[in-house]
């Protein structure tokens, strides 16, 4: 890579679609419903409130992006909230002395989000690819637990491999993304309909097929088992298995294989959630606490329709088009997409695939298509269909996280043009025009934070039994670095606990970004109280009481405990950083923390 900068200006080449395209990559439904269904399902008792949890965030979203068009309109210009800050403070008499202290906040605020996103998404990648070699080789991989140093290995690779296109500049970057949001919403409605179609032709107590982990395939029968003792000496059924790993049939009298009968029971003996009986199950509150806990998972799968306000100096009609963008690209893929495939995986739940199975899978979405594949193109059609849709996930996961990498660089570069971070972060390539710099930074990161996110991916209450582990294929990229059943059973979930703290800093940057946007619209003409007061105030309130539920939830015993105070933690370290950094810097470079000068805000 020529290490070229230059102090160039960005140039204008995006249109509406364009700028929406790139939005829709970031929110990325194919791959959302792949990645966090399985998260959201290892969140402790609240998995029955999925669906709603997820119109919760939606609704938080929705104000949080009128607040982000609304600003886009005033302020167009490159460097999203950043920029935003700077100006709605600049622009008022009473407060532009805060201009530099509230544009740091933000901007710094929001690297918490944007520097761990690309990372939780690489380790995804690694998760699938795990998932699709496991499948295609299971006497090399578990294709359920992949082993943790073959998913490091995949995360730190995909995420240079998707820093050298961000690298090469925006207008390929965005010919991506429009291809892969075509093929991915095309995907994600065909296995919805299959999901629906499937549960309907299913009706309690007939033939149906029953996922077994082990094999990574579905079978019509009911499977044999015997009595086994454990590891602590208690007796188990055990499914009694053919040499290649193929679970046998229970036989009857007559010497034939059991059917297996499904069934939609709504929790085991033990009260652990299995399935939906009803679809008013599947959009039902079932309890506050549990929507809460999901909303604050489900707020990754929406973030992500504000970054098209950070390619505003790239844009050829930034006042127009962005707000437009910021709004479309939340309600298709948010409003339409999103509800539409989530409630298709819930109502698809059963006796034959049931949440317990699904949230100690590490994909538990391609356990589904496997079992639709079979039931619609007969035995072994199920590998196939879910191998195919597996490729547009593939696909939707280098969208979002290009399109992440993209507008996080753009974030810093615009702060290393003030000087506010280091100032080579604030040139650009001067052939790309890329912040080639920030994306090669961001990238190192996003590999650190990718190998940590999958190093303890089944912790806390998914952790796997030590029978489990014995039965992986034993190899270094299969099976080092799996701890026994207790150890993982202590620590915290890494993949959720990266994730929440991804969120928090969403939580964090949307709370500031409605407050930016009730400074920029206060006393101005053309204020309207809806889009600039009740809105905003909505948003501002949602953001943190998502927030608070973080510490409130689990002492209620709602969800888990050691993600979110970990995921607090993080944040915690981070803001104390950003404090010394600032002071530190402010001391070095002979800078007040009050503006003194418009100029020089």
């Amino acid at each position: 890579m020529a290490d070229k900068t230059t102090s160039s200006e960005m140039q204008p080449t995006l249109g509406l679609t364009g700028l929406t395209m790139n939005a829709m990559a970031l929110i990325a439904p194919g791959a959302f419903l792949w990645l966090t269904f399985a998260i959201q399902g290892a969140t402790g008792n609240t998995a029955p409130a999925m669906w709603i949890g997820i119109v919760i965030a939606l609704l938080l979203c929705l104000a949080t992006a009128v607040c982000y068009a609304e600003l886009a309109k005033l302020y167009p210009g490159t460097g999203s909230s950043y920029y935003f800050a700077e100006q709605s403070f600049l622009n008022h008499e009473k407060v532009w002395k805060l201009a530099r202290l509230a544009k740091f906040v933000v901007g710094w605020g929001s690297h918490l989000y944007y520097w761990i996103y690309p990372g939780v998404m690489v380790g995804v990648m690694g998760v699938l690819c795990g998932y699709l070699v496991g499948t295609l080789w299971p006497s090399f991989m578990s294709a359920s637990n992949p082993g943790p140093m073959f998913m490091m290995t995949v995360a730190v690779v995909f995420s240079f491999l998707i820093a050298w296109i961000a690298h090469r500049g925006i207008n390929g970057s965005t010919g991506v993304s429009i291809a892969i949001n075509v093929v991915q919403i095309t995907a994600l409605l065909v296995f919805a309909v299959m999901a629906f179609s499937y549960r309907s032709s299913h009706p309690a107590g007939t033939a149906a097929w029953q996922f077994d982990s082990a094999s990574g395939d579905a079978y019509q029968y009911e499977f044999a088992t015997e009595k086994v003792k454990d590891d602590k000496g208690v007796m188990q059924d055990s499914i009694v298995r053919e040499k290649d790993g193929t679970p046998k049939p229970q036989l009857d009298a007559a010497g034939k294989p059991v059917p297996f009968l499904v069934k939609y029971p709504a929790a085991d003996e033990k009260g652990n959630f299995i399935s939906h009986p009803e679809p008013g199950s599947v959009v039902g509150i079932h309890n506050a606490g549990f929507a809460f806990v999901q909303a604050t998972v489900a707020i990754l799968i929406l973030v992500g329709f504000e970054s098209v306000t950070a390619f505003g100096g790239e844009a050829k009609n930034a006042k127009r088009d962005v707000p437009k963008a910021v709004i479309i690209s939340l309600l298709v893929q948010g409003a339409f997409c999103y509800l539409i495939e989530y409630f298709a995986a819930n109502y698809f739940l059963s006796s034959g695939y049931p949440m317990t199975t699904a949230s100690g899978s590490s994909a538990p979405i391609g356990d589904m298509m496997v079992i639709l594949g079979n039931s619609f193109f007969g035995a072994g059609g199920g590998r196939t269909f879910m191998l195919v849709e597996a490729f547009t996930v593939f696909l939707a996961i280098i969208a979002t996280t290009l399109s992440c990498m993209n507008t996080g660089a753009r974030v810093t570069y615009a702060m290393g043009k003030d000087e506010e971070v280091p100032e080579h972060f604030g040139m650009l390539h001067s052939e790309n025009l890329t912040p080639h710099r920030a994306i090669w930074v961001l990238a190192g990161i996003s590999a650190v934070v990718g190998c940590i996110s999958v190093s303890m991916l089944f912790g806390d209450a998914p952790a796997l039994s030590d029978a489990t582990l014995k039965a992986l294929p034993q190899g270094f990229f299969s099976s080092f670095g799996y701890p026994s059943h207790d150890t993982m059973a202590a620590m915290p979930n890494s993949l959720l606990t990266m994730t929440l703290a991804s969120n928090f800093g969403t939580f964090i940057l949307y709370a500031l970004s409605c407050i930016i946007c009730l400074v920029g619209y206060h006393g101005r003409p053309d204020f309207k109280p809806l889009k600039h007061l009740i809105i905003p105030v909505f948003g501002l309130v949602a953001n943190l009481a998502c927030m608070a539920f973080y510490i409130i939830g689990p002492f209620m015993g709602f969800g888990t405990s050691k993600e979110p105070f970990c995921a607090l933690g993080i944040a915690a370290v981070w803001a104390i950083y950003g404090g010394i950094y600032f002071v530190s810097s402010s001391k070095k470079k002979g800078r007040t923390t009050m503006v003194t000068n418009r100029a020089t805000a």
